[in-house]
């Protein structure tokens, strides 16, 4: 009968030390959480256009927005807790607040296709225990999702330059056109006088 107690209780001990984590794995955790770097430093961004980048001056959120995007690269999981939630709100400002010059589809798409990236890594950062490996694809969507959003952005005012530039070659063939109408014209009426 002692030896049946003995038995039990040393099962019962083994069963409840399995649950819980050692003062190692904790330690191990938490050097991830304060010393690892996560993201990609050297990750390459689009550059916008200047007259691209002289309108998302006037656009509210969008340099902190881009700011907050680009800086999540080479952060710890304490310093991506207050960035990823610095970004969500950075966003959250953006669609809400949309020129009608960039309220196209695909600009808005990719401000919702960003948004839920931001939404996406929030999570994960949030997580009890995270996935390094989840995490670091979480951060590459999100930069994707970025470098989408800017290009989306620059091929808009680029269309709009070259619609600018037909249209104003338009005109002036237009003008061209119609003084050479003028001058056949003239010249008829000049004839016809002449007769």
């Amino acid at each position: 009968m002692r030896a049946f107690v003995f038995y039990m209780t040393f099962i019962f001990c083994s069963i409840l030390s399995c649950g819980n984590p050692s003062e190692g794995d904790e330690n191990v955790e938490d050097d991830q959480n304060t010393t690892t770097l996560y993201g990609d430093k050297n990750f390459v961004f689009p550059i916008l256009s200047e007259n691209a980048k002289t309108f998302t001056m006037h656009w509210g959120a969008y340099e902190d927005f881009e700011d907050e995007a680009k800086n999540i690269n080479g952060s710890t999981v304490e310093a991506l807790r207050d960035k990823t939630e610095r970004l969500i709100l950075r966003i959250d400002s953006l669609t809400k607040k949309v020129p009608d010059t960039l309220k196209t589809n695909p600009i808005v798409s990719r401000l919702m296709v960003s948004k839920t990236r931001a939404s996406l890594l929030h999570q994960e950062v949030r997580k009890v225990h995270i996935d390094t490996a989840k995490l670091q694809i979480q951060i590459h969507e999100m930069n994707l999702a970025t470098s989408n959003l800017i290009m989306q952005i620059d091929e808009k005012f680029k269309k709009d330059a070259i619609d600018f530039q037909q249209k104003d070659e338009e005109k002036k063939e237009l003008e061209k056109q119609q003084k050479f109408i003028d001058s056949v014209y003239r010249a008829e009426l000049k004839d016809n006088k002449s007769e």
